[in-house]
């Protein structure tokens, strides 16, 4: 992990003087979300006086969106501290007393974390009957083993075979349907149910991964994805306590708000950029070919293209009183007509069978009586074009249906997300796709131009959604006796996008951050000392 830290004695630093006697270079960070603020706060503490920050955005925070009702906060984007044993975010929150009031039960070591580890999940059909604890737990089991093994591709460099298709989802579903009906002991009404039990996990993954459907994860690369070790924690107050922790420290005038850029002008011969008269928008994944003049190389280009991101949207259902037992962590929905099925895709009209469940916020002295659903795919965004009404009405008839209770009352209140349409964002987070690799996300972050003399990524490199970039330009251009005039990065990416092993969580959007403040430090550095 990869972080600036200011020296102590910096009088004969190169950087220091050069940026004393020669001039500041001028850095625009497009985006404040996690890796602009990172990256613009470690440069600020380094000497660079010449910064912005643009943010098309009336906030910053980027996909952290924490929402007050009443006494509680609620997240429509990054919810957990993946981690604790190394990780930034969770040293930044722990030592500003973020995590005082995080109970025991918002503590959980469990790989699908939900908002209490206390209780036990209820897995419930579409014709209103509880799966049994048993048959819930074998599942369980059986499905962990799968999901190891779909771990020990990457790990282990393990062939892939033809029929999986280097397929998440496809591996997955037929290894766990193998197994299940070669079971002898499991009469054929357990194993109907644990085969409909399949899609409903691949849903919660799906969600998980940010992706349409776990069949579009790549197998070969989905073990490279490293988890933090430790528990993942809930940050009370709100995640966005961690962004304006990493806000302090920059003036108000670095950070623009409301400055959507339209395109970046780079490989420009002038040494002084033209700045950010430019209004530019849109996301790099959906508008790269406008965005950037010249176009990007073809290498980043085709990475662009075979690496994923997807929409995982929420749905908050506030009641004025729980229709649940105080046992009960989750409402998980089985489709037992799934039993069989081998997609995850369904037309616009059925977009609510992609809800995979509803999480209990928990404690209810803090949230009151709420429900959290997750969706996510080609169903989320379908899902974010109708409107609450029409969403809470079905989000009822589900858990009525469900449940088998039909006097569940409407929710008092609904709140959702909606990433797939702001215009910003286009998305969630990313995933490695079918196709895609490690070798990708090198690619989509290493810096512009290329030249033998650009420095790569030290360490794990970085990888975020498409949008957070910095543009940079020297005020001056060294000589070097040997190669001449050194041209330097004018263009460097970051975010959780970026980092190879961290992607899709928030740890790596501000490592990613960091990463490239570094980068052009130590550029500016050896620029300097090869000019004295």
């Amino acid at each position: 992990m990869q972080s600036c830290e200011s020296s102590g004695d910096s009088a004969d630093d190169p950087l220091s003087r050069g940026l004393r006697r020669r001039g500041q270079p001028r850095v625009v960070v497009i985006g404040a979300g996690l890796a602009g603020l990172a990256a613009a706060k470690a440069l600020l503490e380094q000497g660079f006086t010449d910064v912005t920050v643009l943010e098309a955005s009336s906030h910053i925070g980027g996909r952290v969106q924490s929402v007050k009702l009443g006494h509680a906060t609620f997240e429509l984007g990054a919810t957990w501290i993946h981690g604790s044993h190394g990780n930034p975010i969770y040293h930044l929150a722990e030592a500003n007393g973020l995590l005082e009031e995080t109970t025991d039960g918002e503590r959980s070591v469990g790989r699908i974390s939900l908002y209490s580890k206390n209780g036990v999940a209820c897995y419930l059909t579409n014709h209103g009957r509880r799966i049994p604890k048993d048959v819930v737990e074998e599942f369980s089991d059986l499905y962990n083993e799968v999901y190891n093994l779909t771990q020990e591709f990457f790990r282990h460099d393990k062939p892939v075979n033809a029929e999986s298709q280097n397929s998440v989802g496809v591996f997955t579903r037929e290894e766990v349907r193998n197994r299940i009906r070669n079971d002898p002991d499991d009469p054929e009404a357990t194993k109907r149910l644990k085969l409909a039990m399949i899609q409903q996990y691949l849903k919660v993954e799906s969600c998980e991964s940010s992706s349409h459907s776990m069949d579009e994860v790549s197998l070969s690369a989905f073990g490279e994805w490293t988890e933090i070790p430790g528990a993942h924690h809930i940050i009370p107050s709100g995640f966005m306590r961690v962004v304006e922790l990493l806000a302090e420290g920059i003036p108000a005038h670095v950070i623009q708000l409301g400055k959507p850029v339209r395109c970046i002008h780079w490989d420009q011969a002038s040494a002084r950029p033209r700045g950010p008269e430019i209004e530019p928008r849109g996301v790099l994944k959906r508008q790269y070919t406008s965005f950037f003049r010249p176009g990007l190389p073809t290498e980043k280009v085709a990475a662009i293209h075979r690496l994923g991101i997807g929409t995982t949207d929420k749905i908050f259902l506030e009641f004025e009183e729980p229709f649940w037992g105080p046992e009960c962590n989750s409402l998980q929905f089985v489709w037992e007509d799934e039993a069989e099925s081998h997609t995850l895709t369904y037309p616009p009209e059925l977009w609510y069978r992609k809800i995979c469940g509803f999480d209990v916020l928990y404690p209810p002295e803090r949230y009151g009586h709420v429900l959290s659903g997750w969706i996510c795919g080609e169903e989320a965004l379908v899902m974010e074009k109708c409107d609450d009404e029409a969403v809470a009405e079905i989000c009822t008839e589900m858990l009525r249906q469900f449940t088998g209770n039909p006097n569940i009352p409407k929710p008092r209140r609904i709140l959702r997300s909606a990433w797939g349409s702001n215009p910003y964002f286009r998305g969630s987070y990313s995933y490695t796709q079918v196709g895609s690799s490690g070798a990708d996300v090198e690619k989509l972050a290493k810096p512009l131009p290329y030249t033998e003399s650009s420095k790569t990524a030290h360490g794990s490199s970085t990888k975020q959604q498409p949008g957070h970039l910095f543009s940079s330009k020297c005020p001056e251009q060294p000589l070097d006796a040997n190669r001449g005039a050194v041209k330097p990065m004018q263009v460097l990416f970051s975010g959780e996008a970026t980092h190879r092993k961290y992607y899709s969580t928030t740890h790596g959007a501000l490592l990613s951050g960091q990463r490239e403040a570094a980068r052009l430090i130590e550029m500016y550095r050896d620029l300097f000392q090869q000019g004295t």
